[in-house]
């Protein structure tokens, strides 16, 4: 029976992901994939800046940005259509060095996804390859999966097994995990459209807060529209099937363009849902993406939130299977990653209920307070900037706990010498420090395959009185200290994707 490193089940922008970031670690993965190709209908259609980021480590930033196109903020509109507060983005980017809302057709980016996954020999994707069971042995975990095109049976064991399966997953049955129903559901009608016509809408998020018809629009394409619109009781996607039905709710936006000049892709009823798994792991099957949790769509956050379980949990595992890690750190994944989860959910749940329910009162409220929310301190950024909560303290995110500090977020993707922090760090542990280390210090960061980072300009500002940061290979703050030698103390050997010249020393752009 063959045997490979790590066995991903689930061929979605999670599991390509977290194969991709293996392979740059040298690391063999089995991509085992129930459809023969890539699913065509559009679902997800936002990305924040910091799975932008993400795109860019993979190695398919520009290819993304030729297929998606940054939002320009979001309008919260009233029932009447008129526009209740409008918070910009800068298309330029925020800290992640990127756009902070950026919309595209999730086809397309998975399309990208598969193309770059040709580049790594040490990937195998198998279509038609549904896995109906997944058994931990002693030492290995056991994959058993059918040809669905032959109906043949096939077997394979694994060091690891990632359950990128979905919301269906076949992997978090296997590790005995159950969803954790979080109280939200709401029936909502989802529109796309393709037309060469434009129709002159502001190039952002419109959200109509309406609790009889709240609405969702965007302009995700060149020739590409997205509506969502929540449904009343009693009707279904079957009552709007056709540009005739469905012109009374899409006109606000289309105005005067002819039907014939529209071209209905999808029309398709979902159920937007709360919740999250109770365990993301056990020994050495773990579970990512929505096979983890579900989130509702109002913050554009439901693949993002997969694709930050990949980035967190690939360099650790790749890290245990080289030796350089211990196995404890497969721990802080569900430590990590689970609190975020559900602070992300609980985000979107109370911008649904704050957009969607109240009745008639809580248009009131909308209408009296959405245009002051900008005088609140702080809100406006809070909307805009792009900023996820900090990782939860851990074994890799060491904080205090009355003052976390920098520890558990991102570090500011500045342009280092012309190039993002991002990939001068390549996937290594990196020292950013405000002060020259010494020859001896300088020595054992390159033993330990990190690069050493000088704090000027706009990182020298992030550091604030702090002399140091160690920053973890996903970009995250591990910790900071005053003293260097505490960081190089806690900097363990890690083997970086690609060698590098981890003796120069870098200078950011002031």
């Amino acid at each position: 029976m063959k045997s490979v490193p790590v066995v991903v089940v689930g061929a979605g922008p999670s599991g390509l992901t977290a194969a991709t970031l293996l392979a740059e670690y040298g690391i063999e993965t089995l991509v085992l994939e129930r459809w023969d190709g890539i699913y065509p209908q559009p679902r997800a259609v936002h990305l924040d800046g910091e799975i932008r980021r993400i795109l860019a480590r993979l190695g398919v930033g520009d290819d993304f940005d030729a297929i998606s196109r940054p939002a320009l903020g979001l309008r919260l509109i009233d029932p009447d259509m008129r526009v209740l507060a409008q918070f910009d983005r800068d298309p330029a980017g925020g800290a992640n060095g990127y756009p902070e809302a950026n919309l595209f057709d999730q086809p397309e980016l998975e399309a990208i996804l598969r193309a770059n996954v040709r580049r790594y020999p040490g990937i195998t994707l198998r279509g038609n390859a549904e896995v109906v069971d997944v058994t931990q042995e002693n030492d290995c975990v056991r994959v058993d999966f059918t040809d669905r095109a032959t109906g043949a049976a096939d077997s394979v064991l694994a060091g690891y097994v990632l359950g990128c399966d979905g919301a269906n997953s076949v992997v978090r049955s296997a590790i005995g995990a159950t969803m954790r129903d979080l109280n939200f559901a709401q029936r909502w009608l989802v529109v796309d459209v393709d037309t060469a016509a434009d129709f002159g809408e502001w190039e952002g998020v419109h959200q109509v807060c309406d609790p009889v018809r709240a609405a969702t629009y965007m302009r995700i394409g060149t020739t590409r529209y997205r509506w969502e619109f929540r449904l009343r009781p009693g009707e279904t996607a079957a009552d709007y099937g056709d540009l005739t039905s469905l012109q009374p709710l899409i006109a606000p936006w289309t105005g005067n363009t002819p039907s014939g000049e529209l071209r209905l892709v999808r029309v398709a009823e979902y159920t937007f849902r709360a919740q999250l798994a109770d365990r993301w792991r056990s020994g050495r099957m773990f579970i990512l993406g929505d096979a983890a949790h579900l989130t509702p769509p109002f913050i554009g956050q439901g693949m993002g939130a997969g694709l930050r379980d990949a980035t967190n949990l690939a360099w650790k595992l790749a890290g245990v299977l080289a030796e350089d890690l211990s196995a404890s750190v497969l721990d802080t994944y569900e430590i990590e990653r689970k609190p975020h989860a559900h602070a992300m959910i609980r985000l979107a749940k109370f911008i649904g209920w704050a957009m969607t329910d109240g009745g008639e009162f809580g248009n009131l409220l909308r209408r009296l307070m959405a245009p002051r929310v900008h005088h609140l301190p702080g809100f406006a950024e809070l909307v805009t900037n792009g900023q996820t909560p900090p990782l939860h303290r851990s074994e890799l995110v060491v904080a205090h706990r009355f003052y976390r500090g920098q520890a558990g977020k991102l570090v500011p993707n500045v342009l280092l010498d012309g190039r993002r922090f991002d990939d001068i760090a390549a996937g290594r542990f990196a020292i950013v420090t405000a002060v020259q280390p010494t020859p001896a210090q300088r020595r054992e960061i390159e033993k330990h395959g990190g690069v050493i980072v000088i704090a000027q300009g706009a990182l020298r500002r992030w550091l604030g009185h702090r002399r140091g940061a160690l920053i973890r290979p996903d970009g995250t703050v591990q910790r900071t200290s005053r003293q260097l030698s505490d960081l190089i103390a806690d900097l363990p050997r890690f083997k970086a994707p690609a060698p590098g010249d981890s003796s120069r020393v870098l200078h950011p752009d002031a």
